[in-house]
């Protein structure tokens, strides 16, 4: 994308100027928003996937074992501190009185809940999937958010054999699934998880024919299979029931490229244009941001053992990739494994902090 139409950014810097002073002051002190802090911030309808909070989940656990940032409840009233307009959780199975005061918080706030939840492995696993979906049901989730293949593709596997096999049991999981989401009408929204391309994501979405299995659209992810930048979003835009929304950094290497997770705006996306697209097909979705605080992952798409599963790639994608990450490349990586864990609560804090700006500001979300 040329200067004048790459999408405007903000610095990490810039992002704490734009809190109020008590806010900012807040996010880098390391307490934790279930104890008192600032006014309420300013609102965006973007919310907060459990991701997003790795670090300070583990600060608090270090502090308290008892205390756990990803129950529920504690969850959403963290993404409401923050300004943030609902999460995706694991839900699991919850007593009537928690479902009451989830969805009442919820409601009162008026903030969205997406399910987080394992599709049933064989058919000893179906009754704990019920139970999970009827939960999710109960507290007006918008969506259940789940994957269907371990690990990023051209890491986990080693051959395209290996690779089918879990594939087709990935099949096997949503075709067990699916009846139990259209009896509950929930729907199951199937994230595209760096592990099929997504011609095949699309034919399985057409096999399995179901109104309550979709996608949830991951705007970074399938960058990493070669699929394009935008080119994913377009195709399974129709398909969407929910959205991680995220910006990535791109930058060369020898073995390919680095996609480093980066506040919205920092990257090397059009995030305005994946926004339009999504909400071309479905108005009402919710977005929920996906920006897990770590190293750059490495792509290493000019090495043989990448191609293991996919020797069906054609190379004009793999030049379409290359220019896109030559045309966008950014130095704007975030470096964070060698940093103790209270500077990356707080680098994590601040990159939450400048995506909800950028969210509520630039893309009216």
């Amino acid at each position: 994308m040329n200067d004048d139409t790459k999408p405007s950014s903000i610095t990490r810097r810039d992002s704490l100027k734009l809190l109020v002073p008590s806010a900012a002051a807040f996010v880098l002190s390391g307490q934790s928003f279930a104890d008192p802090g600032p006014e309420e911030l300013p609102r965006s309808k973007m919310g907060l996937v459990i991701y997003d909070c790795n670090h300070r989940r583990q600060w608090l656990r270090e502090k308290n074992l008892q205390h756990d940032l990803f129950e529920p409840i504690t969850f959403l009233k963290h993404c409401q501190a923050l300004g943030a307009g609902g999460m995706q959780a694991n839900l699991g199975v919850m007593a009537t009185e928690e479902v009451r005061e989830l969805r009442n918080f919820a409601d009162q706030h008026q903030l969205f809940i997406d399910a987080i939840i394992s599709v049933p492995k064989n058919d000893t696993d179906v009754d704990r999937f019920e139970a999970e979906i009827k939960t999710a049901r109960e507290v007006g989730a918008q969506a259940a958010r789940t994957t269907i293949i371990p690990g990023r593709r051209y890491e986990r596997f080693k051959s395209l054999a290996e690779f089918r096999e879990f594939e087709n049991n990935g099949q096997r999981m949503l075709e067990r699934a699916a009846p139990i989401v259209e009896k509950h009408r929930v729907p199951l929204a199937v994230e595209n998880h760096k592990d099929q391309r997504i011609a095949d994501r699309i034919a399985l979405f057409q096999h399995l024919d179901s109104e309550f299995v979709g996608a949830c659209v991951d705007t970074g992810n399938s960058f990493a299979l070669l699929d394009g930048a935008y080119e994913p979003i377009e195709a399974l835009a129709p398909y969407a029931f929910s959205v991680h929304l995220k910006d990535q950094s791109l930058h060369e290497y020898e073995e390919g490229f680095l996609l480093a997770d980066i506040p919205l705006g920092q990257g090397s996306f059009d995030l305005k244009r994946m926004v339009q697209t999504l909400r071309k097909f479905k108005p009402q979705i919710c977005f929920s941001l996906e920006l897990i605080t770590r190293d750059p992952l490495k792509v290493p798409c000019l090495t043989e053992d990448y191609y293991a599963t996919m020797p069906d790639v054609l190379s004009r994608d793999l030049a379409r990739t290359l220019q896109f990450v030559r045309m966008n490349s950014s130095e704007n990586l975030q470096e964070v494994g060698t940093l103790p864990l209270e500077r990356r609560v707080q680098l994590e804090d601040t990159n939450i902090a400048a995506s909800l700006t950028y969210a509520r500001e630039e893309l009216s979300l």
